[in-house]
């Protein structure tokens, strides 16, 4: 019986590995583009080319200690039509544990001089 190389191995270990990370990362994007949506729809915000990026992507533990992959995922949203804004959405896991649709500018109070 003719045993495949163990660089072989190694090398189907790691196809599997991308494989797996490729379409864990592809429903990771799902929820976090559902999220995203969501938060907009329920600030009255429209998000702009209804998807999300990924920003960082490193390993992590969760409230159990288990290792889990933490994704930060950012968007554009527009509050008033044109213009852009940053938000961003972390999810450890599958599971959603920050979101954030930024910091909406106050009304600027106009001053008047009384001469």
């Amino acid at each position: 019986m003719n045993d495949l190389p163990l660089l072989e191995l190694f090398g189907l270990a790691a196809l599997a590995g991308g494989v797996w990370l490729w379409l864990d990362s592809l429903r990771a994007r799902d929820i976090g583009i559902a999220a995203a949506r969501s938060a907009c729809e329920a600030e009255d915000l429209q998000l702009l080319d209804d998807t999300v990026a990924i920003g960082n992507l490193r390993p992590a533990r969760d409230e159990d200690g288990r290792l889990l992959l933490r994704r930060t995922y950012t968007f554009e949203y527009s509050d008033t039509g044109d213009n852009r804004r940053s938000g961003s959405v972390i999810l450890l896991g599958h599971r959603v544990v920050l979101l954030n649709v930024g910091l909406r500018p106050a009304p600027v109070p106009v001053y008047r001089t009384l001469h």
